[in-house]
């Protein structure tokens, strides 16, 4: 054990990559040090408490029911963080759009009929969504390998679905929906490789896949902080507040992680930030500007979230505790929840606590708290009219620009696998190339696993990470995509091989 706690790893970042990487080297006898910019460890995810003492945090996140990785940390610390599986709607300004089962409950059809049949589209009709199913092509042929990622990468979303002849109703009210709210953009600024990749993980893969539980509270503190509690015991260091400034390299190796006026040596490094946070630390370090793959980060991007917190003087019947809205903002998506519902410390309070985010936020970060509280308070009560004579007595209103990351068109080539050019210096997080196949936290999570067994494999001591794979395809999935390989691999021997991809 000694030979391996001389092994210094230092990781950057402490949302789910950052303390899925530090808590496996830990687990293995590691030193790990954890900087975390923030005051606290976890992220925009995490949450926190006002000065009065409200919870409040940077949107709401769920875990759907493909997180397998999470759910079994989740069992291994032994917590019990998640609501039951709960049924959510849509909306738009002409009111419900739709209804979602919980998938799991009924009777299983091949994929991905049990989306179609059992979704409850209140208006759109069955001549729209039949014009879907020419689409199916392009899932089939979207394997999420690198070639697939070549080939869709450089097309928009809305290019895609105009190609395979989707129709425009259902485009905009079911698939540009998803996208506002799963990708964070409108589809003409979303690349069709993460579309495809997105689509297939949440919705496609499997009936159940759509499911999902929400924190019975904050992120933090019914996850991260118990969490936490068990890295301190393993004998991490986590220091926020530490903003990396620079890292020290030499022979293609990093050897210390620079926080101002602090140098922490290591043997190895995992970044796990996102790509704002990449960006800032490449833009401060002249040592990672040497090389073109960290330079190249800024052409990547990120997109605007407004999350919100409203306390009302009434109880307010909701009918379903999780809602998407389109059609509100061209280019904007939102949710809302009720908090009363999800959240154990507002279930018996008199008042309605609703939570409610937007993405793709860019016009509303200007104005004031109140300018915005009156536009969330409208829009609720089109979905709801029982918003509209309430009372807002508290609320939080808080501003993330550049927070989450923009799939955009042609984006995939600037994004870095987990791998670097600096033998020691490995990627984690939901922006990272993996070929897992999740997504969101799951996929930091998952990511951050694969950084800790690189880590592993470089220093040569330790067991690594069991990462539970994504759930298998269905069998008539897996033929059509052997099919189609297949024919693909007839065409490459017979043409020449001068077209786009």
């Amino acid at each position: 054990m000694s030979e391996i706690q001389q092994k210094r790893v230092v990781v950057v970042g402490a949302g789910w990559a950052g303390l899925g990487a530090t808590y496996h080297l830990a687990k293995q006898g590691y030193d790990v040090t954890l900087l975390e910019a923030g005051a606290y460890p976890g992220g925009l995810v995490a949450g926190w408490q006002t000065p009065g003492g409200k919870s409040v945090e940077a949107g709401i996140h769920g875990f759907w029911y493909p997180y397998r990785n999470i759910f079994s940390l989740i069992n291994e610390l032994n917590i019990n963080p998640f609501t039951n599986w709960t049924r959510s709607a849509q909306y738009s300004p002409a009111g419900l759009e739709v209804e979602s089962p919980i998938f799991q409950d009924l009777p299983k059809l091949p994929t991905p009929l049990g989306t179609f049949v059992y979704t409850q589209f209140q208006r759109l009709p069955l001549i729209d969504r039949l014009s879907a199913l020419p689409l199916l092509y392009s899932v089939v042929d979207f394997d999420n390998s690198d070639d697939a990622w070549q080939r869709y990468d450089y097309i928009t979303a809305r290019e895609l679905f105009k190609t395979f002849g989707v129709s425009a109703r259902l485009y905009k009210e079911a698939f540009e929906a998803m996208l506002l709210v799963g990708l964070f953009a409108p589809g003409e600024q979303c690349s069709a490789a993460a579309t495809l990749g997105m689509l297939y993980y949440f919705i496609l893969a499997h009936q159940p896949d759509f499911d999902v539980v929400w924190c019975r509270g904050t992120v933090g503190e019914k996850i991260f902080r118990p969490w936490v509690n068990r890295l301190e015991k393993l004998g991490v260091k986590i220091l926020s507040n530490h903003k990396v400034t620079d890292v020290i390299i030499d022979d293609n190796s990093v050897k210390g992680v620079v926080c101002n006026d602090q140098v922490f040596d290591a043997d190895a490094v995992i970044f796990a930030v996102g790509i704002t946070g990449m960006k800032k630390i490449v833009a401060n370090s002249p040592s990672l500007q040497n090389y073109s793959e960290f330079r190249n980060l800024n052409n990547l991007k990120a997109i605007d979230v407004l999350a919100t917190r409203l306390w009302f003087d009434r109880k307010i019947n909701i009918p379903r505790p999780s809602n998407a809205c389109f059609g509100f903002d061209n280019t904007t998506g939102w949710t809302f929840f009720d908090l009363n519902a999800l959240h154990d410390e507002f279930k018996e309070q008199t008042e309605t606590v609703v939570e409610v985010d937007f993405y793709h936020a860019n016009q509303f970060l200007g104005l004031s708290d109140q300018e915005i509280i009156k536009i969330v308070q409208g829009y609720l009560t089109t979905c709801i009219p029982g918003f509209k004579d309430a009372k807002v007595i508290d609320s939080s209103v808080i501003r993330l620009p550049n927070a989450v990351t923009h799939f955009s068109p042609g984006s995939y080539q600037n994004m870095l696998p987990a791998t670097t050019s600096l033998k020691n210096l490995f990627m984690s997080g939901d922006w990272i190339i993996t070929r897992h196949g999740s997504w969101s936290q799951e996929k930091a999570f998952v990511t951050g696993l694969e950084a800790a067994n690189l880590t592993i494999d470089h220093l040569g001591t330790g067991k690594k990470a069991n990462i539970l794979p994504v759930e298998k395809d269905e069998n008539h999935i897996q033929l059509l995509r052997n099919i189609n390989q297949n024919i693909r691999n007839i065409g490459k021997s017979i043409l020449p091989d001068f077209w786009l991809p």
